[in-house]
């Protein structure tokens, strides 16, 4: 059994963090659930970090909650972040999700709380709960209706049966498509393009995204602007300005 639960690489300026328990299929187990959180907590700190990519070794994205640690009494909870130390509270930087193989129950949900998934041809995607007595309470019933159209949404929850990455694709829950075993080569392809943009504009870009599904129609406006104000008032605005006008790429400070 491998000693190190998450393993870290850096590519540049893009984190990666694959989950490392292929013997459990990366079930999730609270040491992972502990490593994982801590990981993400450096990614938001350290600004040489612009971009976080997650998956899982073995071929595997994540199987979910170990279950036999989860009867030994173990959870994969973290208070305030959720299964996994992400689902409840994903990082302000843009996260994207390389998905192999499966990525089922909190696995998927997991890649739902992810900004942007990478997925190969063969990986599929389930919340298969309700087959074992239990709800996809991480995220998975909330986000997924977001994502898909509701009925087929609505199915996934209610069957437990398992979507696959072509029709997920197709749909839009899947944002790049790869032979199998490409999936980490795309994302860092796709991480590498989010990561060359000013780092304040694109964390702005995110949380406006996210949280404007929640704002009345008649102040979406009004909550989008104080937003907007402090970037084009942040040194990386004039920056973008100049450089674009002396024709030459940009070099961002994140300021």
């Amino acid at each position: 059994m491998s000693e190190e639960l998450l393993l870290r690489s850096t590519h540049g300026n893009v984190l990666v963090l694959t989950l490392n328990r292929p013997e459990r299929r990366n079930a999730v187990n609270q040491g992972l659930a502990q490593a994982l959180s801590q990981a993400l907590a450096e990614f938001e700190q350290n600004s040489a970090w612009r971009v976080a990519v997650l998956t899982g070794a073995g071929g595997f994205f994540s199987a979910g909650m170990d279950l036999a640690a989860f009867t030994r009494g173990e959870t994969p909870m973290i208070p305030g972040k959720g299964f996994g130390g992400l689902t409840e509270a994903p990082p302000a930087k843009p996260l994207i999700a390389a998905v192999e193989g499966f990525a089922v129950a909190g696995g998927c949900e997991m890649a739902l709380a992810c900004d942007l998934i990478v997925a190969a041809e063969d990986a599929r995607f389930g919340l298969p709960e309700v087959k074992r007595g239990l709800i996809a309470s991480a995220g998975g019933l909330m986000r997924l209706p977001q994502r898909l159209p509701y009925h087929l949404a609505m199915e996934l929850a209610l069957t437990g049966e398992m979507l696959d990455a072509p029709l997920a694709h197709q749909h839009g829950l899947v944002n790049r498509l790869t032979p199998k075993g490409g999936a980490l080569d795309a994302a860092l392809v796709l991480a590498s393009q989010v990561a060359a943009q000013a780092p304040l504009a694109v964390a702005a870009s995110k949380r406006v995204i996210r949280e404007s599904a929640d704002w009345p129609s008649d102040q979406m406006f009004a909550r989008q602007e104080p937003i907007a104000q402090a970037i084009g008032r942040s040194a990386d605005a004039l920056e973008g300005a100049r450089a674009f006008v002396e024709k030459r790429a940009p070099q961002w400070r994140g300021e």
